[in-house]
C-alpha cells in the first residue's frame, strides 16, 4: 500500500520527517517540509558546523531505577565537586583577587612613611609604590576576568546537569505524582529556582568567598599593623554585627520561603487559568480569575515586601554601625598618633582598610539574598528528588520476553486513596488473542484497570500477571513496549501529524505511517490538510477537531504493533461516521491480539469476545453480549436503556 503522494509526505523522505526533524524544521517554513540546503549555501554551513566544538556523546540516560546520583542528596558542594576541575579553579582565583585587590591602603602607607613626609622624602619610593600598586591592580583585573569566565562556565556545566536529572526524575515519577501536584508548581522547579542556583554559581558564591576572604584579609592586614588599635575596633564592630547577621539570617530564610512558595502559587494559577482559557470565557469567568490570581500576586508581593523590609534595616544598619567604628577609629588613632604611638601612614592604611571591611559586609547582604535564594531552590529540589515513583522497578527485576497476551488479575484491590478502594477483589483471566470489554457506570472503576494493566499503578492488594509474570516483577520498559495505550483525553504534542503518529516509534517508514494512517480511516483527514503530514499541529493539537485527534492517537497505537492493546474509552469523542471507521478497523487490527476495551458506548463491546461488567469496583457478570442479556441482569438493564435511547432518536 502505497500513499507516497498523499500531502508531500514523500518531500522530506528519510528519517527527517520519521524522527520528527519536522518539527523543528518547519516552524520556520509555515508548516513546509525541510527542502535541503541551497548550494550557495552549502559551504558557509559546512564552515559553521566545523567550528562547531565536539560536546561527545550525550550522557543522560533514562532508568526507572533512582540512584544515588539521582539528586536524592543535592547540595551546592555537591554540583560543584562534580566539575571539581573548575571549581579548584575558581577557587583559586578567587583567592587571587582577594589578596591583590588589598594591596592598596599597604602600598599607600609605605608611599606616605617612606617617601612623603618631610624626613623621608623620596620620589623614587613614590614610583616604585605607583608601579607596584598598578601592577596589582591588573593582576586583579587579569584574575577577575579569569574568574568570571570559570564561574560562568562552571554556572553552565552544573546547570545542565541539574535540567536532565530534575527532567530524568519527573518522567520516573508515577500518574498520581502529576494528579497531586499543580503544572505551574512543577515548572517553578524546571525554572526560577534553577535560574536561582545558576546566578549563585555564576557570580553569588565567587563573590560571596571573595568579600569573605576580603574581609579576612583585611583582618590579618589590621593585626599586623597595630595589635591594640585593631582588638579595640572589632571589639566596638563584631558584637553588634554578629547578632545583627545571624537575626537576617533566620528571618531571611523564612522570608525566602514565603517568595519560593509565592511564585510557585503564581506560576501555578497562570498555568491552570491558560489551559482551561475555553472554559473561562466560555462561562465568563475572567472578572472572577482576575481577582483570585490578583489575590494569588498579593500573597507573592507580600513575601518580596517581607525580604525587602528586612533588607532595608540589615544594610543600612551594618552600614550605620561602620561608621560609627570608622569615627571612634579616627578619635582613638588619631590621638594614637599625636603621642607618636603610631605613623600617619599606618593610620590612613588602618582607616582605608577599616572602610573596605565595611565595604564587602553591604556587598554580602546583596549576595547573601542570592545564598538564601539559592538555599531555598536546592531544598526545593531535594524535597523534589526525595518523592519515590509509586511503581518503582525492582532491582531483581527481569526482562519480559515476547508476551502471548494472558492477563490475570489475581483477587486485585486498589485505591487512588489506600482507605478508599476503586476496586475490590477483582478476579478475572483474559486469555491471550481475547477481546474482553469493561461496562458499567462512571465511576465504577473500568478506567482504573485500564491503568492497572500497564502499571500507571500498582494494586494495593493482590497482583495482575501478563503470561504468568507479575508486572512488579518485570523491567517497566519491557512491558511498556509490548502494550499499546489509547486514553480518554489523546495528547498530541506541537509537531508534524508525521511526528505524532510515529511518536512510539519514531523509525517508522512512510509506509508504515501511511498503513497506520490508512488502519483508522484517518486517510481522508489526511488528504485534506496542507502539507499532508507534515502538516504541523498546534500544541495540545488544538488545530484539530477532537475526533482527527482521537484518531491520530489510535494510529500511534496501531503503528507500534502491541501485543496488548488497551483502548479506554477511544470511540466517545468520534462521531457516528469517524466510529464507524474505527469498529471496521478493530475488526482486522484486534486479531491475534489481546484487547482491553472500557466501552463508553454498547456498540463497542457487542463487538468483544467477551463483556465485563463493573459495578462499585467489583466484577458482577462476565459473558459475551447474548449471554449477558439473556441473564437480564445488570448488563440487560443497561442493553435495554441504549436500545430505547437509540429507537427514540432513530424517530
Amino acid at each position: 500500500m502505497s500513499f507516497g503522494g498523499f500531502g508531500g509526505g514523500s518531500v522530506s523522505g528519510g528519517s527527517f520527517g520519521r524522527a520528527g526533524g519536522s518539527r523543528s524544521a518547519a516552524a520556520p517554513g509555515g508548516g513546509l517540509p525541510f527542502a535541503g540546503i541551497p548550494p550557495e549555501l552549502q559551504q558557509g554551513v559546512d564552515l559553521l558546523l566545523g567550528q562547531e566544538p565536539d560536546h561527545g556523546e550525550p550522557s543522560a540516560r533514562f532508568s526507572y531505577r533512582a540512584t544515588d546520583d539521582d539528586g536524592a542528596r543535592l547540595s551546592l558542594k555537591g554540583l560543584i565537586f562534580r566539575h571539581w576541575r573548575l571549581g579548584a579553579a575558581a577557587a583559586l582565583l578567587v583567592t587571587i583577587v582577594s589578596i591583590t585587590s588589598q594591596a592598596g591602603p599597604a602600598l599607600i602607607e609605605r608611599g606616605i612613611d617612606d617617601g612623603m613626609l618631610p624626613q623621608h622624602h623620596s620620589m623614587t619610593v613614590i614610583l616604585v609604590v605607583a608601579g607596584i600598586f598598578l601592577a596589582a591592580i591588573g593582576v586583579t583585573a587579569l584574575a577577575q576576568r579569569a574568574q568570571v569566565r570559570v564561574t560562568g562556565r562552571l554556572a553552565a556545566l552544573v546547570m545542565n546537569d541539574l535540567r536532565v536529572k530534575v527532567f530524568i526524575h519527573l518522567q520516573r515519577l508515577g500518574l498520581d505524582f502529576y494528579t497531586g501536584e499543580k503544572a505551574g508548581v512543577i515548572m517553578t522547579r524546571m525554572t526560577s529556582d534553577i535560574e536561582n542556583l545558576q546566578q549563585l554559581l555564576q557570580d553569588g558564591l565567587a563573590q560571596f568567598a571573595v568579600q569573605g576572604l576580603t574581609m579576612l584579609v583585611i583582618t590579618i592586614i589590621l593585626f599586623t599593623t597595630d595589635v591594640e588599635l585593631t582588638l579595640i575596633t572589632l571589639a566596638l564592630v563584631v558584637p553588634a554585627l554578629t547578632f545583627a547577621s545571624l537575626w537576617f539570617r533566620a528571618a531571611s530564610e523564612r522570608g525566602y520561603d514565603r517568595v519560593r512558595d509565592g511564585i510557585a502559587n503564581v506560576l501555578a494559577d497562570l498555568s491552570e487559568s491558560l489551559h482551561g482559557v475555553r472554559t473561562v470565557t466560555a462561562h465568563n469567568r475572567q472578572r472572577v480569575n482576575i481577582v483570585a490570581h490578583r489575590n494569588v500576586v498579593g500573597d507573592y508581593r507580600a513575601a518580596n515586601n517581607y525580604t525587602a523590609q528586612i533588607t532595608a534595616i540589615y544594610g543600612p544598619g551594618t552600614q550605620l554601625l561602620g561608621y560609627l567604628s570608622q569615627a571612634a577609629l579616627l578619635a582613638i588613632g588619631g590621638n594614637m598618633v599625636v603621642h607618636h604611638q603610631l605613623s600617619i601612614g599606618a593610620l590612613v592604611a588602618f582607616f582605608l582598610y577599616l572602610n573596605r571591611f565595611f565595604a564587602p559586609i553591604q556587598l554580602l547582604v546583596q549576595q547573601y539574598n542570592t545564598f538564601q535564594q539559592g538555599q531555598a531552590s536546592i531544598v526545593k529540589l531535594r524535597t523534589l528528588f526525595a518523592i519515590a515513583p509509586s511503581t518503582p522497578e525492582d532491582s531483581a527485576a527481569t526482562e519480559l520476553p515476547a508476551i502471548e497476551g494472558e492477563i490475570i488479575f489475581d483477587h486485585v484491590t486498589f485505591g487512588y486513596d489506600p482507605a478508599v478502594p476503586v476496586i475490590s477483589d477483582v478476579d478475572l483471566c483474559i486469555r491471550a488473542g481475547e477481546s474482553v470489554a469493561f461496562v458499567g457506570q462512571t465511576g465504577a472503576g473500568k478506567s482504573t484497570i485500564a491503568k492497572l494493566i500497564t502499571r500507571f499503578y500498582d494494586p494495593t492488594e493482590g497482583r495482575i500477571l501478563i503470561d504468568g509474570h507479575d508486572l512488579r516483577e518485570v523491567k517497566v520498559d519491557s512491558l511498556r513496549r509490548q502494550l499499546g495505550v489509547v486514553g480518554q483525553e489523546p495528547f498530541l504534542f506541537a509537531g508534524s501529524l508525521r511526528f505524532n503518529i510515529a511518536f512510539a516509534c519514531p523509525d517508522a517508514t512512510d509506509e508504515e505511517v501511511w498503513e497506520a494512517v490508512a488502519a483508522v480511516g484517518l486517510a481522508d483527514v489526511v488528504q485534506r490538510m496542507p502539507y499532508g503530514l507534515d502538516t504541523v499541529v498546534h500544541e495540545r493539537g488544538q488545530s484539530l477537531s477532537s475526533g482527527e485527534r482521537q484518531l491520530v492517537a489510535l494510529a500511534r497505537a496501531f503503528l507500534a504493533h502491541p501485543r496488548v492493546l488497551v483502548l479506554d474509552e477511544a470511540t466517545s469523542n468520534l462521531d457516528l461516521a469517524s466510529e464507524t471507521n474505527i469498529e471496521a478497523a478493530l475488526d482486522v487490527l484486534l486479531q491475534s491480539r489481546t484487547a482491553v476495551l472500557i466501552a463508553h458506548r454498547l456498540t463497542t463491546a457487542m463487538k468483544a469476545d467477551r463483556i465485563v461488567v463493573v459495578d462499585h469496583g467489583r466484577i458482577v457478570e462476565v459473558g459475551s453480549h447474548d449471554q449477558l442479556v439473556v441473564r437480564r441482569g445488570l448488563y440487560a438493564e443497561m442493553y435495554a436503556t441504549w436500545t430505547s435511547h437509540t429507537e427514540d432518536r432513530a424517530a
